[in-house]
């Protein structure tokens, strides 16, 4: 069971779990891949006394006298006797990069360490509180608003609830509320979009009646409902794209400008290049894999000094766990290249000419071909990453369904006929936007691709992309605001 949960873990979770083995076994070691034994330091004699070559220049430097014991036999300073010396002894005084200094065989500094963090948005706001409220009752509210905001800056938590969970008001919340709105950026503590754009305009000295009845009709600007917008606010067609272009200056999500964590890079656990003699090859990331040993030395004398039956248990059952974890771990590093491999081998054409050569895949398929259980793939590829010439993929990106093919040749992965629809759509031209019909036709016709209309619906919104007749209001407006 527990080899089957190792397959799962991405790389950082086995490094947790072996760090954690480390810490309870003492018969596991961290392979650091140096050789026993510590070298000697350069520039030692050897065991039978022979003098290093640098011996006599430091000797013969000892002997002469220093420019310090010179001035000071004149009762004067060096710059007075030896000007270029004093200014060469500052020119080679050591950087001092922390406390530790840079020299004495200490780990060089990390430059991340002398990068400014940005501020986040709980901190930012913090500050401006302290001077925007004075009583330690509303400061305490204040506090408790920003903690309840969300990362895009909108206040997630209800008044009534918050009021009940201070023992408060609501009157005396919305107070607060109305104080701490004031703060940058503007439009944070909003309690929805239309809220946090009328913070915005008010700003700006923009919010006027017809402004607000726009705000208030969003479900017709997200349609694209010109017409129907500019008959609900009473403004002809110039109004009401002089104040939707107002609208796109805004920042509808004012907190997602601070920091909100730290962000984790992406670290493939495989690498697959272009092999000299043509093919690809496939290697596993040497750098996320953990390597541990077994330190059977150690296991053997303190066997020899153990008489406690429970302690010979102990030391059975850490031998017995550090032999399957390392068994485990070159086992997993085995079937990740392995499945990896056939992954590489079923997906060529997508390696070498792009997602529109990508093949339907499925788990079955490689599992078959490798000769291992279906539920072993799954596991191997989950939360795994492959970097190619094409870039990094999430290893489950290369398993997708089939779609049938009318010209009996090969049939058509699912990712690739999303990726044809967008081309479709984004070629489209404002005078002759494409139905659902008319995009599975051309699919038809162009490829021999059998999907019907629901299908194409289907991917089309997965895709976030609106329906024709949104697609078509919205061309028509950017075509007029473009005049």
């Amino acid at each position: 069971m527990q080899s089957i949960r190792l397959l799962q873990l991405g790389h950082l979770e086995l490094q947790a779990f072996v760090e954690a083995e480390l810490l309870r076994n003492p018969l596991l070691e961290r392979d650091d891949g140096g050789e026993p034994g510590e070298p000697e330091p350069a520039g030692q004699a050897d065991g039978d006394g022979e003098i290093i070559a640098t011996e006599d220049t430091v000797d013969f430097s000892d002997r002469i006298q220093s420019a310090d014991s010179i001035a000071g036999g004149y009762d004067t300073d060096v710059d007075n006797v030896f000007p270029e010396q004093a200014a060469q002894d500052r020119l080679s005084e050591p950087v001092q990069w922390n406390e530790r200094g840079a020299g004495g065989g200490e780990e060089a500094p990390d430059i991340d360490q002398f990068v400014a963090a940005r501020p986040t948005l709980s901190e930012h706001l913090g500050q401006q509180v302290s001077f925007l409220v004075s009583d330690p009752a509303e400061r305490l509210i204040a506090r408790f608003l920003i903690d309840s905001l969300n990362e895009s800056g909108y206040l997630a938590t209800p008044i009534e609830q918050i009021a009940e969970q201070l023992g408060s008001t609501t009157a005396a919340v919305e107070a607060v509320l109305h104080k701490v709105q004031a703060c940058d950026p503007v439009g944070i503590f909003a309690r929805d979009v239309r809220e946090c754009l009328a913070l915005q305009l008010r700003e700006k000295d923009r919010l006027d009646p017809m402004m607000q009845r726009l705000l208030d009709r969003l479900e017709l600007i997200a349609q694209h409902d010109l017409v129907a917008l500019g008959r609900a606010i009473g403004a002809d067609r110039e109004d009401v794209l002089e104040m939707l272009a107002e609208l796109r200056e805004l920042d509808p999500k004012p907190g997602r400008a601070f920091e909100t964590g730290p962000v984790e890079a992406v670290v493939p656990d495989v690498f697959v290049r272009e092999a000299p003699a043509g093919g690809w090859a496939v290697e596993l990331n040497s750098e996320v894999l953990p390597r541990v040993l077994v330190n059977r030395t150690y296991y053997a004398s303190v066997t020899r000094k153990t008489r406690e039956p429970a302690e010979k248990a102990f030391l059975t059952d850490c031998l017995a766990t550090a032999n399957w974890l390392t068994k485990s771990l070159d086992q997993r590093a085995q079937t990740i290249l392995k499945v990896a491999a056939e992954i590489v081998k079923q997906q060529d054409g997508f390696l070498a000419h792009g997602i529109t050569h990508l093949k339907p895949m499925t788990l079955r398929a490689v599992a078959d071909a490798i000769e291992m259980h279906e539920s072993t793939v799954s596991r191997v590829t989950s939360n795994k990453y492959m970097a190619t010439p094409r870039g990094v993929f999430e290893m489950k990106y290369f398993f997708t369904t089939a779609l049938g093919s009318s010209t009996g040749e090969a049939d058509h992965s699912a990712e690739t006929v999303r990726h044809r629809i967008r081309q479709i759509i984004d070629s489209e031209p404002a005078t002759d936007i494409l139905s659902d019909d008319t995009i599975a036709e051309m699919l038809h016709k162009e490829r021999g691709i059998e999907v019907a209309r629901r299908t194409v619906a289907k991917y089309r919104e997965a895709m976030n992309i609106p329906s024709s007749v949104i697609r078509r209001r919205q061309k028509r407006a950017l075509a007029l605001a473009g005049r």
